[in-house]
């Protein structure tokens, strides 16, 4: 039955993730902003709601030590294998609005969190046996910088809106009314989909054996990242490059600043130093895909390849540790 379930799970995430990206692209163009935008914000917000569910519920629980690994194996699929199957599809053309603001941005966040995992102490990590806490003021910390990240990309969005309007284009869009219909039960097949995939994926793991936090690593955090896998598969599919990065780099600061922002207020998360280190793994695969993008302007195919090589790589460190 679980299997069933399974691949049923991913017939709902592909449809779905086909309808939220026709009615995202759709908005984008009756708003008369770029495509990236959208991405940043819209799709971002949708396919990290997974995520948002696993962690707050985790948090209600008391059991938010899941949030964080959830957020840092998510982040890390997304920039490894999410960039990497779009530029295997299809070259990914990177923005330079992109390069210069929100990827450092995320970079940035991610740092942050780093220094807030480790306590700012760099003999704590050394020592290997120590504990962590992510707190309410680093929660609150995150929050803040969430309200300037959204403010920055809507007065953005005014801006390109506005330069668009006096080029006067001509779009062929949906009517607004079946954009709208499009993004809902496109985001409800997504959602509906993600939970299917991460509730049935887990029982096969602990019928076959695999431990709760093998699964949180791997299985759970990789179900939460289907939706941003497929939606920006299905956006490089059909050249909507923009938008498949603007999702990847998006959800990631959202998974960072939004939800371990509310997790940590809610209840502060307790760690032991393979956070730390899973973060700093963060931040290297983060600037390996940054460098990549500045390089050529664009993520190609060798360089998706060599993403999918090290994910492998760090899926085998979490197996092995």
């Amino acid at each position: 039955m679980d299997y069933l379930l399974l691949i049923s799970g991913f017939i709902l995430l592909i449809k779905g993730a086909d309808f939220f990206v026709s009615g995202s692209s759709s908005v984008a163009k009756l708003l008369k902003v770029p495509s990236i935008v959208i991405g940043l914000t819209v799709v971002a917000f949708g396919t990290s709601m997974p995520e948002l569910s696993v962690s707050v519920t985790a948090a209600l629980l008391g059991n938010n030590d899941l949030a964080v690994s959830n957020v840092l194996g998510s982040n890390i699929f997304n920039l490894l294998v999410v960039l990497g199957c779009c530029a295997v599809i299809h070259p990914v053309e990177t923005e330079e609005s992109l390069l210069r603001k929100e990827f450092p941005f995320s970079i940035f966040i991610s740092v942050i969190l780093l220094l807030l995992n480790a306590d700012f102490s760099i003999m704590k990590v050394l020592n290997g046996k120590e504990t962590f806490v992510l707190g309410r003021l680093g929660g609150a910390l995150f929050l803040v910088l969430f309200a300037v990240f959204l403010i920055a990309t809507v007065k953005s969005a005014l801006i390109s809106r506005q330069e668009q309007k006096e080029s006067d284009e001509d779009y062929e869009v949906m009517s607004p009314l079946k954009s709208g219909i499009f993004i809902i039960s496109g985001l409800a097949g997504i959602v509906l989909g993600g939970d299917l995939v991460v509730d049935s994926a887990c029982n096969i793991a602990v019928y076959l054996g695999l431990s709760q936090t093998f699964i949180g690593l791997t299985i759970v955090a990789l179900g939460t990242s289907l939706p941003e896998l497929v939606t920006s598969m299905v956006a490089a599919g059909k050249g909507e490059n923009d938008l498949a990065v603007g999702n990847v780099v998006g959800s990631n600061i959202f998974n960072i600043l939004l939800i371990l922002g509310i997790s940590s207020v809610i209840t502060p998360i307790h760690l032991d130093v393979t956070a730390v280190y899973d973060t700093v793994i963060l931040i290297a695969a983060s600037m390996i895909v940054y460098v990549a993008s500045l390089s050529k302007r664009k993520i190609e195919r060798k360089e998706g390849i060599v993403f999918l090589l090290f994910y492998a790589l760090f899926f085998v460190y979490i197996l092995l540790r």
